[in-house]
């Protein structure tokens, strides 16, 4: 079931759980991986789509793991092998952001490449890993999100600041 309010290329979708996510990260893990051989030594499946049972934007958000800074050229040289372009850190330290065209047989995705002590990829893996251990919260955030879909189906900002006093809450109780 899809949550939304609005037909315009702008709008704010909240799908409700499908493995089919799953699959769609092993297919994109997949091709990563083939291109950046060793230089990652782990691709993780972060953000709500790798939560079972949490409702999501059906987009697949990935962080790419590198040893450290040393390796983030290469990094940046095998992705754009395989049509990502680097977009710089995005005013977030310690996350790579990269963008691509095309790429129509995999599902939309955001990637990211961070170094393995990188304070960003353990917010995301804190994050990642308290929702899976914990089905209330799952339930709320699940909730909160099919909400701020239908109070702000055509503004991503709103549906963003919608949610963001809830992941704040969240983060300073796992201390992030």
């Amino acid at each position: 079931m899809t949550i939304s309010g609005s037909d315009n290329l702008h709008m704010v979708v909240v799908d409700k759980y499908t493995d089919k996510w799953k699959q769609d990260f092993l297919d994109i893990k997949s091709e990563l991986e083939k291109a950046l051989g060793d230089t990652a030594p782990r691709i993780e499946h972060v953000g709500s789509t790798s939560v079972e049972g949490l409702s999501a934007k059906p987009v697949i958000d990935i962080d790419v793991v590198i040893e450290d800074e040393s390796h983030l050229n290469e990094a940046i040289s095998r992705l754009a092998s395989i049509g990502y372009r680097h977009e710089g850190d995005l005013g977030i330290k310690g996350r790579e952001a990269f963008k691509y065209d095309g790429k129509t047989h995999l599902l939309k995705h955001h990637l990211y490449v961070c170094t393995k002590d990188s304070s960003e990829l353990k917010r995301h893996l804190t994050f990642r890993d308290y929702l899976r251990s914990n089905e209330e919260a799952v339930k709320e955030y699940g909730r909160i999100k099919e909400e701020g879909a239908m109070l702000y189906p055509d503004d991503m900002d709103m549906y963003i600041k919608h949610k963001s006093g809830w992941i704040e809450n969240v983060y300073r109780h796992l201390g992030l």
